[in-house]
């Protein structure tokens, strides 16, 4: 096994295909999500609905601090 590697993943150089492949699919599928307005639609209000929350969570850690 090469100095560092993690037994899990193998050589650096393997982790580092794997990471290659899949952020390769993740933009595939972002084209496609962009190419379907709906689907856009959808996640649009997914992530704003995750804003809320992450806003809130936020609001309540500033709370806390004070």
């Amino acid at each position: 096994m090469a100095k560092g590697a993690s037994p899990l993943y193998g050589s650096k150089q393997e982790e580092e295909d794997w990471r290659a492949e899949c952020d390769m699919r993740t933009l595939m599928e972002a084209e496609e999500i962009q190419k379907d307005s709906k689907r856009l639609q959808r996640a649009a209000r997914k992530a704003q609905e995750k804003l809320g929350e992450l806003a809130s969570v936020a609001g309540k850690a500033d709370a806390a601090k004070s």
